[in-house]
Parts: structure tokens; C-alpha cells; sequence
């Protein structure tokens, strides 16, 4: 047996001793022992825990791969997360105001991604077990919410339908305005005769809307989100907030950066998450790669009561990014990027002398990488608001704002 001490959490939650030896579910300054194989400690024992250390508040925690730090205290969760976001920024040389972390509550995960195959006596239907590819069935679930849980047995009968003992089905639910809404792949090619037993499912099961790969199979009410008051549509499968609590809460700190700007572009648009409620007070440019998501944002604005004049654009933002002498009439920008940031956009960004910038992301590192570009270019962060809408996980998002210093 060997006997390390944990230093520090790496950027997956899992523990990291001098090495670097690599160990999930323990806590910096933890005493462990265990088998060492190469960079990983197995079968690890804790000799001494940490004072952080809990009771995970899920009986699954250990087996299910839904979660990584429900044996840490939510105080530690917390700074630990906030940690993440100062780590990254001090590797470009910055350091801004950051404001206390808002986490979601329990049992608020408003999307689940289901996992799912065909068995002898029917199906299972569940998670993954960590780091395996075995599926682990769940009788609760201390993330998601309560109506989630109980579409499992939707996701039953749909696996004994179009699933097969040799593949796995991978289940998408989210809560809407009007019912489920369900997006299947990894099941039986969509034929016509699949067709035939899955629209009259959907029918018995009160599906909102049922998506098979790429193609809707049904549709009996408009699968809708509420975006601060205003309904959208979003294609079967699209980016949705994980929780309403996290995206109450970057919305606000949005509309706080953009302030009283009277022409603001979104870049990354999604489907109107920040473009739609910015619209109330200023004109907006929204650009988004994904035609489907423009489609929902635009039909959104179109049925919505009292918004400015909205110009709604396809364009892939990577490759073909809006160019600095065409954002001259700008107020303010709004970027969202996936994980990968916005470094084409950033850089034209910088070019420009917009006043005011609003960045949401999802990854700190890609994150402080576009912040050094802008605060090289004459930029100042002003603030960063750390949010933790994927609680137990080591994932971690922010909304911060940037303006332009008045020169005197």
C-alpha cells in the first residue's frame, strides 16, 4: 500500500498528491492510501479526512458519475469554485472584483440526459457508473427535478420500443411549459414502421414534443421555455440553461453590464436567452451559428408584446466572426461562446471602442484568455459573478463585465 496526501483539487474534482498521483473523491489535505498504478492511486482509503470532508447527501454518490463533490462541504464546494475563476485570471496576469458565488438549489436540474438499454425482462434505465460505461439505475436523484425523476418510465417504454440489447439509448428530457420534451439517439433507425409506434406513444405518454435522431415524430404541444417572460420554442435537443435558478441568475448579471445601451449585439445567441430581454430596452443584433436556434429566437420576438427593433443572423461565429468596422454603432456586446471561448470574435472585439461588454461563459480558462486580449487592448474588468448551476459537479460558470475607461 502506498500513503500520499492530497494538495489540491484538479479542474475534475478529483484529488491531485505530489507527483502528480491523481485520486477522485478526496479533499486537499486528506491522507490516503491505496494501490499505485502509474499516475493513480486505486482502491484508495481514507486514513485521515479532511475537516471539509461530508456525509454525501445522495445514497448513489459513489457508484453514479452524475456527481464529484457530494462529499465536500458546500462551503468548500463553494470557495473551491470560486478558486477556479481566480487561478485562471492570475495566469493572465489579472485580478477583478468577485462577487459571492450563486449555487442552485437541490433538485432544480431542469434537463436530464438519460442512459438506457433493452434487457431479458424489459430495460435499464439510469446513469453511468463513473467512469464506466455500465449503467447504474436511480430511485431518486438529489440534482434533478422531481418531474424528471418520474420520466424514467417514459424512457422505459421508449427503449422497448426502439432500443436494442446490443446499443444504448440516449435520453434527453426537459421540463417545458406544456409537458416533456423528449430528444432520442443511439436507438433503431427511424423506418416507417418505427414511425407508426412511436407517434401514438408519444400520444399515450403526453409528450410535448417526441425527436428520434434528427427528425420530430411528434408533436402535440409547442415544447416551450419562458425567458423572462417571453416564449420561445427551442429545437428538439438545443443549449438550454441548466437550471432556472442559474439562468435567473446570469441574466441578471447580463442586463446589470449591458445597463441603458441603446444598440447591443449577442453574439452566441442561442435562442434568446439574453437577446430576447435585452430587446425591451435596446435594439439588438443577435448572431448565433445554428439556423434552427435563430429560427426559435426570431418567431420568440415576433410573438412577444413591446420589443425593439431585433435583427436575428446565422453565422458561424468561429470561422467568420463580425468584423470591428461593423460594429461601430454599438453599445455594448454580449458574448455566450460554448467552451472553446470566442477568441476569433474577441479579437475584432478588441479593435473596436464598444463601452461595454458582457461575458457569459462556462469555461474560466478560455474565459481569462479572451479577458487578457480585451484588457490588453484598453479594457478594465469590472466584476465577475461566479455561478454554480451544475451543483456537486466540478463545472463552473461566470458572467463578468468590461468597459472602457474614460480617458481624461
Amino acid at each position: 500500500m502506498t500513503e500520499i496526501v492530497i494538495e489540491r483539487l484538479g479542474l475534475h474534482g478529483d484529488g491531485i498528491a505530489a507527483g502528480p498521483v491523481y485520486v477522485p473523491l478526496t479533499l486537499p489535505g486528506e491522507r490516503v492510501e491505496g494501490d499505485l498504478n502509474g499516475e493513480h492511486l486505486e482502491n484508495a482509503r481514507i486514513v485521515e479526512p479532511s475537516a471539509d470532508r461530508v456525509k454525501a447527501p445522495c445514497p448513489r454518490f459513489k457508484r453514479c458519475g452524475g456527481c464529484s463533490l457530494q462529499h465536500a462541504s458546500d462551503a468548500f464546494v463553494a470557495q473551491w469554485k470560486v478558486g477556479v475563476v481566480e487561478t485562471a485570471l492570475k495566469a493572465h496576469g489579472l485580478d477583478a472584483p468577485i462577487r459571492s458565488i450563486e449555487t442552485s438549489p437541490p433538485a432544480s436540474r431542469r434537463r436530464a440526459v438519460f442512459s438506457a438499454r433493452r434487457t431479458k425482462s424489459g430495460a435499464q434505465v439510469g446513469f453511468h457508473v463513473r467512469e464506466s460505461d455500465q449503467i447504474v439505475e436511480i430511485d431518486g436523484c438529489t440534482l434533478l427535478d422531481p418531474a424528471l425523476l418520474d420520466a424514467r418510465s417514459i424512457v422505459t417504454e421508449l427503449v422497448k420500443v426502439g432500443g436494442s440489447r446490443k446499443g444504448e439509448l440516449s435520453v434527453t428530457i426537459t421540463l417545458t411549459l406544456n409537458k416533456l420534451d423528449v430528444s432520442v439517439t443511439g436507438g433503431k433507425t427511424l423506418d416507417d414502421k418505427l414511425r407508426m409506434e412511436l407517434g401514438p406513444l408519444a400520444e399515450r405518454l403526453g409528450l410535448s414534443r417526441l425527436a428520434w435522431e434528427d427528425e420530430t415524430v411528434a408533436l402535440r404541444h409547442p415544447p416551450a421555455q419562458d425567458f423572462d417572460g417571453i416564449t420561445v420554442v427551442p429545437p428538439a435537443g438545443s443549449f438550454l440553461q441548466a437550471t432556472r435558478h442559474g439562468e435567473d441568475t446570469l441574466r441578471a448579471a447580463v442586463l446589470e453590464a449591458v445597463g441603458d445601451a441603446d444598440h447591443v449585439a449577442d453574439f452566441f445567441a442561442g435562442c434568446g436567452t439574453f437577446s430576447l430581454p435585452l430587446a425591451r430596452k435596446a435594439e439588438v443584433w443577435a448572431l448565433e451559428g445554428v439556423p434552427e436556434m435563430i429560427k426559435a429566437l426570431d418567431l420568440g420576438w415576433r410573438n412577444a408584446k413591446g420589443l425593439k427593433k431585433m435583427k436575428a443572423e446565422v453565422r458561424d461565429l468561429f470561422r467568420n466572426p463580425v468584423i470591428a468596422s461593423d460594429m461601430q454603432k454599438l453599445d455594448a456586446v454580449v458574448l455566450d461562446p460554448p467552451r472553446a471561448g470566442a477568441q476569433a470574435q474577441v479579437a475584432e472585439i478588441a479593435q473596436t471602442k464598444i463601452p461595454v461588454i458582457a461575458y457569459v461563459s462556462c469555461n474560466p480558462v478560455t474565459f481569462a484568455r479572451d479577458a487578457a486580449v480585451l484588457v490588453k487592448a484598453g479594457y478594465r474588468l469590472n466584476w465577475v459573478q461566479v455561478v454554480d448551476q451544475f451543483r456537486w459537479s466540478s463545472h463552473v460558470e461566470l458572467a463578468a463585465r468590461f468597459d472602457r475607461p474614460e480617458k481624461g
